[in-house]
């Protein structure tokens, strides 16, 4: 069962896919997010060419645990997938993954302009892997 991640952002929605096994996240891409519609158009591509069996949404939850304005944004993203898709949607707990992504491009060394292109990829991987560890330990 292949999962997609997704990191909501009102430019750009990072994108990162399981391997067949559910066991491992990496980054596919960032689709910039100008329209829903166009958003919904290459989501469907990816879903088709790799064969996607749901979907896990960053849930970019308040420190405190609470949600806030960006989170109900995200969950309004995640209901459209449902709708569009009729697959399983997940909301996941995105804290700090993308501090933790821009973390991981500083200590590898990646330049600022490079870190630019890849952090949502990066940050829908991190929320995915977590999504897919917290699977695997039940």
């Amino acid at each position: 069962m292949r999962w997609l991640g997704l990191d909501y952002g009102d430019k750009k929605i990072g994108v990162a896919l399981s391997d067949e096994f559910g066991w491992t996240a990496q980054g596919l891409e960032v689709i910039p997010n100008k329209d829903v519609t166009a958003v919904l158009a290459r989501i469907a591509q990816v879903v088709d060419q790799h064969e996607v069996s749901g979907f896990v949404v960053g849930l970019p939850k308040n420190m405190n645990g609470t949600l806030g304005p960006r989170a109900e944004i995200c969950i309004t993203f995640a209901q459209s997938l449902r709708e569009a898709f009729n697959l399983p949607v997940h909301l996941w707990d995105e804290r700090l993954t993308t501090v933790s992504a821009e973390r991981t491009l500083i200590e590898a060394d990646v330049s600022r302009k490079k870190r630019k292109l890849v952090i949502d990829k990066l940050a829908a991987s991190l929320i995915l892997q977590g999504y897919l560890n917290s699977k695997s330990t039940k």
